[in-house]
C-alpha cells in the first residue's frame, strides 16, 4: 500500500508541475517568446541535421532558459504576495531574477549561433 501511495504522490507532483508550466505559458509574455524560440530551434535542428552532441548543447540551452523563466516567474509571484505594494528592494530582487533569465537567453542564443551559423552560411552562402 505504501508503494501505491508513493506512486500516486509522484503522479500528483507531475500534475502540479504541468499546471505550473501551463500557468507560466498562459500568463508570462516572455514565456511565449521562449516557446517560439524553442519551436524555431527544434525545427532548425531537425531540418539542418545537427549532430547528437549539438542536440545535447541545444537541449541544455533550452532547458536553461525555461528553468530560469520558471524560477523568475515563481519568484515574482512570491514577491508580489510578500510585498503587494511597491518596495525598492523587491524591485531590485525582481530585476536580478529577470537578469538571470536574460543571461541564460543570451548564452543560449550564443549556443544557437555556434550550432546553426555554419550550416545556414553553407546553405545560403
Amino acid at each position: 500500500m505504501a508503494e501505491r501511495t508513493w506512486v500516486l504522490g509522484r503522479i500528483q507532483s507531475v500534475a502540479h508541475a504541468v499546471a505550473g508550466i501551463r500557468m507560466m505559458l498562459a500568463t508570462q509574455h516572455n514565456a511565449w517568446i521562449h516557446a517560439a524560440a524553442t519551436l524555431v530551434v527544434i525545427t532548425l535542428g531537425a531540418l539542418l541535421g545537427v549532430s547528437r552532441a549539438e542536440w545535447c548543447w541545444l537541449i541544455l540551452a533550452l532547458m536553461a532558459v525555461w528553468t530560469a523563466e520558471g524560477v523568475n516567474t515563481a519568484f515574482e509571484l512570491l514577491a508580489d504576495v510578500v510585498s503587494p505594494e511597491f518596495h525598492p528592494l523587491v524591485k531590485q530582487a525582481k530585476d536580478v531574477a529577470a537578469g538571470a533569465v536574460l543571461i541564460s537567453a543570451v548564452g543560449s542564443a550564443a549556443i544557437g549561433v555556434v550550432v546553426f551559423a555554419p550550416r545556414l552560411a553553407a546553405l545560403f552562402g
